[in-house]
Parts: structure tokens; sequence; C-alpha cells
């Protein structure tokens, strides 16, 4: 029976902190893809104006992917408060640090202002962007997935995963709606700026909600055993949440960065890299490589939360693995669509891509949650994701754009990514189900981190 302290929610309850993680979270990819969009449209030529224009352009991305550095970072800083401190506030603080380094990146002054300070502030800024983003992702899905229980957790913490689809289509949406309304020379002298200057009015609506919610119960009642431990053995020191995620759950932590290679491989391969495959080798327009993206990105949005309930009901393995091998069987056929240059053979390949890729993303939240014991679930579940982002999302578009030019073939970069889908199967496949675990009971033996053979009968059950 499921203590007061971590009794589920009452249903509206649940709606409003499930809201709480899904509005923070698309603010979040918001700010992050708009950036991406912005770096290809008009940063080569505000901040790089003296390059070659493809340099420039060239330099722009890689301030795009200074954000993927320091996600990581971001991982390991808000894991570890996230773990002492809690979910609510750290959630708070990534909220406050990405809208406040958005909204600056909207006031900035260009090179022709102040030189090559510029850049240096659009790159600092970018860092701040990776570092908030590396901490939102584990706190914003704990934050569900530790409010309700086991029967429809795979359902609830999949909402916050739809907020990278959602993002995707808000940065697009005003961005298209900006490039319609006003001229190119506008856009690019004041009207890029708005955007990001919209990021501020929508933090105070996302942080508005996020003051809203309570801590996490699983949380709270965690750290009132681990007081009371401190206070009957009269020693007041813990391990580091790092130092025991590494120590006791280093196998999950690999479990989890392989999970994400096929997921985080095959997502910027779809939406990112698509953009310069339709464009050069099958000869369709940007505009409409662009729209079939946001097209698939909206079907997305809507099935992560399907998917995400069919995990309740057959467990998160077989669900992930599904998406996994589906993804690598698709690759082939998704690139033999948009050679045809069609534009509906285009929607499809990025639709059935996007699908299958949400039978991975869908499942991810539980999942990495179920893993890892309450005092250690923040650092362990960010660390494997964002590890595994640097390996697996920030070379992607380069690395297959790099076999594009060598190679003038989309075979290679089919491989490449069923390449990654194998990985996947086997870090899934040899990792336990964790579809009936209760988050409260995943215990702490002592302040060393180990579970204790309570839990480790619970999962024995669960294989």
């Amino acid at each position: 029976m499921a203590s007061a302290a971590t009794a589920p929610p009452p249903p509206a309850s649940l709606r409003r902190i499930v809201a709480a993680s899904l509005i923070g979270t698309t603010i979040e990819w918001y700010d992050f893809f708009l950036y991406g969009s912005a770096a290809a449209l008009v940063f080569n030529k505000l901040f790089f104006p003296n390059s070659d224009p493809l340099v420039g352009t060239l330099l722009s991305f890689l301030t795009y992917a200074v954000g993927f550095a320091a996600r990581p970072l971001g991982a390991l800083v808000f894991g570890h408060y996230g773990d002492r401190l809690g979910r609510k506030k750290l959630l708070v603080l990534s909220l406050l640090m990405m809208g406040a380094a958005t909204f600056a990146i909207g006031l900035l002054p260009t090179y022709a202002t102040v030189g090559v300070a510029a850049p240096v502030l659009l790159t600092v800024l970018r860092l701040i962007q990776g570092f908030a983003l590396g901490g939102e992702w584990g706190g914003a899905v704990l934050l569900v997935s530790e409010h309700g229980d086991a029967k429809r957790r795979g359902f609830w913490a999949s909402w916050p995963q739809t907020g990278a689809p959602a993002g995707q289509l808000l940065a697009t949406g005003v961005l298209s709606l900006l490039t319609a309304l006003i001229s190119d020379s506008a856009f690019t002298a004041w009207g890029w700026r708005i955007p990001f200057l919209l990021s501020g009015v929508l933090v105070m609506v996302g942080l508005w909600i996020r003051l809203s919610v309570d801590e996490s119960p699983v949380f709270k009642e965690a750290l009132a055993r681990a007081e009371a431990r401190k206070t009957a053995q009269g020693d007041a020191s813990e391990k580091m949440p790092l130092v025991a995620v590494l120590r006791h759950h280093w196998r999950d932590v690999l479990v989890a960065i392989g999970a994400r290679m096929a997921e985080n491989i095959s997502y910027y391969v779809i939406t990112a890299f698509i953009l310069v495959y339709a464009t050069t080798s099958a000869g369709v327009s940007r505009q409409t490589a662009l729209n079939a993206v946001l097209i698939a990105s909206a079907v997305h949005f809507a099935v992560i939360p399907a998917w995400g309930a069919l995990s309740d009901r057959v467990g998160r393995r077989p669900v992930y693995l599904l998406g996994a091998a589906g993804v690598g069987l698709w690759m082939f056929p998704f690139f033999s669509l948009i050679d045809t240059g069609g534009f509906g053979n285009l929607i499809l390949a990025v639709t059935v891509g996007l699908v299958l890729h949400g039978a991975m993303y869908a499942p991810q939240a539980a999942f990495f949650s179920e893993m890892f014991a309450t005092r250690m679930r923040y650092s362990g579940a960010s660390i494997g994701a964002q590890f595994a982002s640097v390996a697996a999302g920030a070379p992607a578009p380069l690395i297959a754009t790099a076999l594009l030019v060598d190679y003038g073939s989309s075979t290679p970069i089919a491989l490449y990514v069923i390449a990654a889908a194998v990985l996947t199967l086997i870090a899934v496949g040899v990792a336990k189900e964790t579809r009936h675990r209760d988050l409260a009971r995943i215990e702490e033996d002592g302040a060393t981190g180990e579970k204790s053979a309570a839990a480790r009968t619970a999962d024995a059950r669960t294989v």
C-alpha cells in the first residue's frame, strides 16, 4: 500500500503537474530550436559577416553545437542539486536560465556594432542555453514520474516528452509567421529579434505554472529517510549522488546511453539532415521540406502519449525495441521516398520515421526514471540522457552530411542509423523490465546507494 506521502495525487493535481512539466519543456525546446533556425537564417550575416557565406554558416552552426556540449555539464550540476535540494527548485532555475539567455540573444548587438565581441557573447549565451537544457529534462520527467503511480506512469511521463515536437512547432511557426508578414530585409534588420524576446513572456507563463506545483512526494519521503539515517548513525556525511550513481548504477547509465543512440541519431537525421538531403539530392525546395517536417512533428506530438500508454500495458522494453527496430528498417524506404521528390512521399517518409521514433522517446521518461534510486535518480537519468546527446544527436547531422559528401549516396547514412539501432537493441535487450517498479520502494541500503533485498526481489519479478 502506498504511504500517505507517496499516494497518487488526485487527477486534477496530476494534470496540473503534467502541464507544468510540458509547458516548461516546450518553452525550453522552443528556445533551443529557435536558435538553430536563426543560425541557419541570419546569424551568419549578423555575427560572422566578414567570412565567406558558407564559412559564416558553418561558424553559426558551430555556436549551435556548443549548446550540445554544455548539456552534460548541466546534467551533472542540476542532477547533483536536484537530488540534494529537490526537483521543483532546479526546474524553476533551469527555466529562468534558459529564458534569460534567449531573451538576451534578442537584445545582442551585432558584429557591425561591437565587432568580435558579438559572436563571443552569442557563444556564451548559447552555452547557458545548453547548460539549462541539460538540467531541464531529468527534472521535468521525474516530477511527473514521482507524482503518479506505476499503473499509468508511462502515459503521464510521456507528456513532457511532447515538449520537443511542441517546441519545434512553436519556434518554426513563429518564424514562418514573421517571414510572411515582413520583408526579408526587415527580418534581417530587426524581425529576427522578436521570437527571442517573446521567450520572456513565455517564461513568465511557465514560471507561474511551475511555482504552483508541489515538490515530488517520493523525493520528500526519501529525503526524510536520509535525514533519519544521519540522525540514527550520528553521521552527517552522505555520498554525492554522482559518486553513488557511478558506483552502484553504472550499468544502468550505460543502458540509458545505449538506449539513446538510435533515438537521438534518428531524430536529428529525420528532422534536421533531411533539410540538406531533400534540397540537394532530391531537388525539393527548403520550404517544402520544412513543411513536411512540420506536419510530421504534429503527428509526432500526438502519438507520443499513445506509445507511453502502450508501454504501461506491455512494458517499456517491448515498445522501445519496436521503435529501435522500426527506425532501422525504415531508413532505406525513408531515403527512397525522399528521392522521388514528391511532397506526399516526403510527408510519409518523415511521418513514419517520427512515429517510430516516438516508440523510443515516449517510454524513455518512465524507463530511465525507474532505473535509479530516488536520491540519485535526477543524476542518473540526466547523465545517461545528456552524455548520449553529445555522442549521438550533436554530431548526427554533421556525420550524415559528411557521408553524403564523400559517397554521394544515402546508403552509408542509412547504415549509420541502422548501426545506431543495433546498438540500442542490444542496450535495451539486456536491460530489465521496469514497468511495475514502485519508485518509492527502490530503496537505498543506508547511504551506500545499493538496492535493498526487497527492491532486488521486485526487480526479479519484473524481468
